[in-house]
């Protein structure tokens, strides 16, 4: 039998996530014929600026406004109905057809006791926040790995949902006791999610058959990814991290594609550093510099609205997350927003206790170790109206050419803006 190698492209955070990867997705999506959302869940929102509009899709991929190409929520996922339902209707009143969405009957579902357990845990935690979002997506990959999870599947037949609550939902309040919480009824959550049944059985169905035919007849595949490598389960600074594997070897499993149809695996970073949560972050700029930053940048979480932590490349990180993903090439995102600083540090190294790093640190090192600096000129230039690399300042040109050098992986598209067009290409191969 023939394999079909090399049409499927991943594109994959290689940070801690908000890179900027919905709106190089939906760039990507415009020639794809079918995109993937592959892992994690509505803990993460990807901003897509087009001629529509301004969106924010948390489990919709971001494909769906490519009318020509299939959208599918894929078996690595967990998906919250109720927010799932909320989403589709918020497309579905603007104009944005969802006919060529499909969800895997296999993808997990967030209960609403998960929801209920990740605000109890969080607040039992206290000074010590892991930095969840509260959405219920480690309880949820919790139950799944315990195999006692619900998935889409379980929506299409809400009697026989009923009947397993009622058997299994007393472990769950027993959990919820341990917060001296008095738990949840059978009928609260069929509430909830009888109606999202209803709505949602009509996009769920076996994905596996649908992408490998899709794969089988050369068909332009696009796996999206959510959040970024440094907040990967097995790989990120745990415990301060997703508890899916946002990985392209993650992404892969979570879509149902086999690694030897990967063809590019496209990184996005940004070309400073940014967070949202607790853990060490050793290029964070605290106080009047990093709230400037953050302010041009406009760094607010695409879903909880939180203030993220802001820093300067760090290239250590980036190198960790080429080696730990294979990224083939690379797309640096808000350029424009250095526009105006007579310097830009770059993070080359890190120092513990006084000596160089020679490999990435453990979640206990990381915290302690001390960033060693690059300052590179800045310039004073607007640089959103580039649409060529000579468009932009020599200084401009320096700086990613430096963090290509220092990275060692090829930058093939320059984001100079939010919207869809503000994006220079940089590699004739594109």
């Amino acid at each position: 039998m023939e394999i079909n190698r090399g049409k499927v492209t991943i594109v994959a955070g290689g940070q801690w996530g908000d890179e900027g990867k919905g709106r190089v997705v939906d760039l990507f999506a415009g020639n794809s014929d079918m995109v993937i959302r592959c892992q994690g869940g509505p803990n993460a929102g990807h901003t897509v600026i087009n001629d529509q509009g301004k969106f924010v899709l948390h489990t919709v991929p971001s494909g769906i406004f490519n009318p020509n190409a299939i959208c599918i929520i894929g078996a690595g996922t967990v998906i919250n109905p109720i927010e799932l339902v909320k989403e589709l209707t918020g497309l579905i009143d603007r104009g944005i057809d969802i006919t060529r969405l499909l969800i895997s009957e296999r993808a997990h579902l967030i209960m609403p006791y998960h929801r209920l357990m990740d605000k109890l845990d969080e607040e039992r935690l206290s000074g010590s926040k892991i930095g969840s979002t509260g959405h219920g997506i480690a309880w949820a990959y919790t139950d799944k790995a315990a195999r006692r999870g619900y998935r889409a599947y379980d929506l299409l037949d809400l009697d026989a949902l009923q009947q397993r609550l009622e058997r299994e939902l007393p472990w769950n309040n027993m959990q919820l006791s341990l917060y001296g919480h008095p738990g949840m009824t059978v009928d609260e959550i069929m509430s909830e999610l009888a109606p999202c049944a209803v709505f949602l059985r009509q996009y769920i169905g076996d994905t596996v058959a649908v992408i490998s035919k899709a794969i089988s007849e050369g068909r332009i595949v696009t796996l999206e990814g959510q959040l970024g490598v440094m907040r990967d389960l097995d790989f990120g600074v745990y415990p301060f991290v997703t508890s899916s594997d946002p990985t392209p070897a993650g992404m892969c499993a979570g879509a149902g594609v086999s690694p030897i149809h990967i063809g590019r695996i496209v990184g996005v970073v940004k070309a400073y550093t940014s967070a949202v949560g607790s853990g060490p972050f050793p290029t964070e700029l605290i106080g009047p510099e990093g709230d400037a930053l953050r302010k041009i940048g406009d760094e607010y979480g695409a879903t909880t609205g939180r203030p993220r932590r802001c820093g300067w490349f760090d290239v250590v990180a980036v190198k960790w997350a080429g080696q730990v993903a294979g990224f083939t090439e690379m797309v640096i995102t808000k350029i424009d927003i250095l526009d105006g600083r007579e310097e830009l540090p770059i993070c080359v190294g890190y120092t513990l206790n006084g000596k160089e790093v020679d490999s990435f640190p453990m979640t206990a090192e990381m915290g302690l170790v001390k960033p060693v600096y690059k300052i590179m000129s800045g310039w004073t230039e607007d640089t959103s109206g580039a649409r060529s690399m000579s468009d932009l300042p020599l200084n401009a040109i320096k700086y990613i050419n430096e963090i290509e050098r220092l990275i060692e992986i090829p930058i093939t598209q320059v984001s100079v803006g939010p919207e869809r067009d503000a994006i220079i290409v940089r590699s004739p191969n594109i």
